[in-house]
């Protein structure tokens, strides 16, 4: 099974610039999509064999997720069991009879770190409800998650060292999800890749230079490890300032064993 996640950074611009080609040519199974900035209604486009999950941010044009698959779900969740971090469209629960797929959208801490307040809530919130989760079935968790983990996974580490997305924050909060149960999937099999960038900036010609920040993840519980089988970085698909990643899993591979009763 071939699972993508990518920040489109507003999916109507990113259908213009090969979203759609790239999606047929990758022949996903399922694509995870953050930052899709617009309402399901206010784009029009065929996607033969998947169905469609949307959860937009009551403020239009800004924040929101989807899920896009060719695996119809028993149940499906939109937000999180919180009634503090609702109306943005950070995260699309699907659960699945061998496990739960969650995409997530998490908060960024802005300039200044002006919202790291409130991201460390989310934080707290996002880790607990998906160890609620695993403790029912195996879960992948993807997208954006805002944080690059260590100096490793970004160009210029002690320049950021208290930016948002590097900050000594957000990277703890990041070591207590890993903690509670989870493994970065691309670390688990790229320990010491450098270079390994998801997110450029449009300034400076970032991108062409890859000076970038791996801030988009797939995390699986520990459960799964040894039924992945790849994780990967499409730093080669333009249409947006991050581009997707992927996780590969053989389907033979989810069973009714790997359930945590």
């Amino acid at each position: 099974m071939k699972f993508l996640s990518w920040n489109v950074n507003g999916l109507r611009a990113c259908l213009q610039k090969g979203f759609l080609e790239f999606l047929k040519e990758s022949n996903a199974d399922t694509i995870c999509l953050q930052e899709t900035k617009m309402q399901p209604e206010q784009a029009d486009f065929e996607l033969p064999g998947y169905t469609r999950y949307w959860n937009s941010a009551f403020r239009k044009g800004y924040s929101g997720t989807a899920i896009f698959t060719k695996n119809s779900p028993i149940s499906v969740q939109y937000d999180i069991d919180d009634s503090d971090h609702m109306g943005e469209g950070r995260s699309i629960t699907l659960e699945y009879p061998e496990y739960y797929l969650v995409t997530v959208y998490t908060p960024n801490s802005q300039d200044e770190l002006k919202r790291l307040p409130y991201r460390m809530e989310w934080e707290d919130a996002f880790r607990t409800y998906l160890m609620k989760l695993d403790q029912k079935k195996p879960v992948i968790v993807c997208g954006d998650m805002n944080v690059a983990h260590q100096e490793i996974d970004l160009k210029n580490p002690k320049s950021n060292r208290k930016n948002a997305g590097f900050s000594d924050e957000e990277r703890g909060k990041f070591s207590e999800l890993l903690e509670a149960g989870f493994l970065d999937s691309f670390r688990f099999f790229y320990p010491d890749k450098t270079g390994a960038y998801t997110w450029w900036s449009y300034m400076f010609k970032a991108r062409e230079k890859n000076v970038g920040w791996r801030i988009d993840y797939f995390c699986v519980s520990k459960i799964l490890e040894h039924q992945i089988k790849d994780a990967l970085i499409h730093s080669d698909v333009m249409g947006s300032d991050h581009c997707p990643v992927e996780l590969i899993i053989e389907e033979a591979s989810f069973s009714p064993l790997a359930v945590v009763e």
